[in-house]
């Protein structure tokens, strides 16, 4: 199935699973050698690729030099998709409350069913043999009370397994695990936890609130200290709307100049701007993010006064902020990836038209003549992509060879509904 699988949680007995990543079905002489999906960048990368270090956004050449025998394959986006969706199909056909957070991954609480079809390791058990005997595919799956707690048995389960984690035996299971399985624990998190001896999800749950807040922030503090506990009372939210939208690009290693970064943003910012436009949801806040060599990453954040949805003002303004990112890293001359994303968004807008006055960033306002001539360039675009497709124009030859480096279809799977 490629990079995609399925990730099914039931609650309270929640299930995660998902197949490996790896060849789809048309190609089964592939199957278990080590595949990477991409070129330049990985994409993703089969468990037999991962066991070299090959992970998703390394570099090609890199990923060459860990695993000699590594083969490249291009995406095959249509059979990601149906493949995922026939996955997810599985899970309908035993509850509705059906929670689906990406191609490959979903919360299905089964607590109202188990009447019919058993208990909800039994569901687990079924709906594996279903995915494999319908789609072809292995697929993992972790059956917990919590979204966290089943999320994280699904990752143990992998690459093809069921981990069933019982009520009684929650805490056990979960503190001996590293906390690198946590939901918001990336390698930066993990870095700085591992910087005051923090290694294991049990060591994170016994080390004080207060000081995890001050290394990590109140927020995050509190939220892993609360799920190192098991302590998720979040619901399933089948009919959920995304707050936000964004996109980013992995680039492997380029040079921290304007000649690397620019067209890159502009292609994200057409990717945002065009979904904002589609559900004509524009945004009042603006934020970008710099990963470096390193795998240090910066982000910076810009609330505007009016909600925006033009690609140029979007491109505009997140050049500015990467400028303001690199002023203030001076010694940083690489980067690894860039992110966009628009946050606050709004609905039923009353564009409020200002008068010519000159001002210096008038060509980023809305309702300024510039402002709404660029709008309505957007819309001849829109129109023309609705009718000829997305390759049919864009903004420059630029933007269309980003747009090469890693195809947009990939990325288009796993975004959410605005």
């Amino acid at each position: 199935m490629g990079p995609a699988g399925c990730a099914p949680t039931l609650l309270p007995a929640a299930v995660a699973a998902s197949p490996p990543a790896g060849p789809p079905r048309p190609h089964p002489a592939l199957r278990g050698k080590p595949i990477a999906v991409g070129g330049g960048v990985v994409l993703a990368a089969s468990y037999e690729a991962r066991v070299f270090g090959v992970r998703g956004g390394m570099p090609g050449q890199r990923a060459r030099e860990l695993c000699p025998g590594l083969i490249f394959v291009g995406g095959h986006f249509a059979d990601y998709q149906r493949l995922g969706d026939a996955a997810i199909k599985v899970l309908d056909d035993f509850t509705p409350l059906v929670e689906r957070i990406s191609i490959d991954e979903a919360f299905a609480d089964v607590a109202g069913c188990t009447h019919l079809f058993g208990p909800p390791a039994e569901i687990a058990a079924t709906v594996r043999r279903r995915v494999r005997a319908e789609l072809g595919l292995p697929i993992s799956i972790g059956v917990a009370r919590t979204k966290h707690l089943a999320k994280i048995a699904s990752q143990v389960a992998k690459p093809d397994g069921l981990v069933v984690v019982d009520p009684d035996t929650e805490l056990a299971f979960l503190h001996d695990l590293p906390v690198g399985l946590m939901w918001g624990v990336g390698p930066a998190t993990r870095a700085r936890l591992a910087e005051i001896g923090i290694e294991t999800i049990g060591q994170l749950a016994k080390t004080h609130g207060g000081a995890l807040r001050r290394l990590l922030g109140p927020a995050a503090g509190e939220k892993l200290s609360w799920l190192a506990w098991n302590r998720d009372p979040r619901k399933l939210e089948t009919h959920r709307r995304s707050h936000s939208a964004g996109a980013q690009s992995a680039l492997g290693r380029r040079p921290a100049e304007a000649r690397i970064f620019g067209p890159v943003l502009l292609h994200l910012a057409d990717r945002v701007a065009s979904r904002l436009r589609a559900k004509s949801r524009p945004g009042r806040t603006v934020t970008v993010r710099v990963r470096f060599a390193d795998l240090h990453a910066v982000t910076r954040s810009l609330t505007l006064e009016q909600p925006i949805s033009a690609t140029a003002m979007l491109a505009e303004i997140a050049g500015e902020l990467v400028r303001g990112v690199l002023a203030a890293n001076p010694r940083e001359k690489t980067i690894s990836l860039l992110a966009i994303s628009v946050s606050q968004l709004e609905e039923s807008v009353e564009l409020q038209l200002e008068l010519p006055l000159g001002l210096a960033d008038e060509k980023q306002r809305p309702g300024s003549r510039q402002g709404l001539a660029r709008f309505g360039a957007d819309s001849a675009i829109d129109k023309i992509r609705q009718r000829f497709g997305r390759e049919a124009v864009g903004y420059g030859a630029v933007a269309l060879e980003a747009r090469r480096s890693v195809p947009d279809a990939f990325r288009e799977l796993a975004e959410k509904e605005l």
